[in-house]
């Protein structure tokens, strides 16, 4: 592996990031500050977060910042639920988010497992 670029886990976290906008450009204009905002800033956490984390070269370092990304991955769940109850987004495209978040969480969960068994 030559960079973080390579890392599937965040290819899928920059894809999560390009469909949390998709999704967030059909919310109510009343939202741009408030859920929108939330939604945009805690989907670009999770790959910044896995970037930055490989830069630091120190593997202890690199845990936490993948578990910053974990975090942000639940905040965005949680977002995702609010929008759903308050029915602000069709279900499709609901889903397709968050089969993408799901997905990004695992390969996270897993990641995080790996490297903390390593030390």
């Amino acid at each position: 592996m030559q960079t973080y670029k390579d890392l599937i886990v965040w290819q899928r976290g920059v894809q999560l990031v390009t469909s949390v906008y998709q999704l967030t450009e059909k919310l109510p204009k009343s939202e741009i500050f408030g859920l929108t905002s939330q939604m945009r800033r805690s989907a670009v956490s999770i790959p910044a977060n896995i970037a930055e984390g490989y830069a630091r070269k120190h593997r202890a370092e690199y845990i936490q910042f993948l578990r910053i990304a974990y975090g942000s991955g639940a905040e965005l769940e949680t977002l995702m639920i609010i929008i759903q109850n308050l029915r602000y987004a069709k279900g499709s495209d609901i889903r397709e988010v968050s089969d993408l978040l799901d997905e990004t969480m695992r390969m996270l969960n897993k990641f995080i497992s790996s490297l903390t068994q390593k030390t």
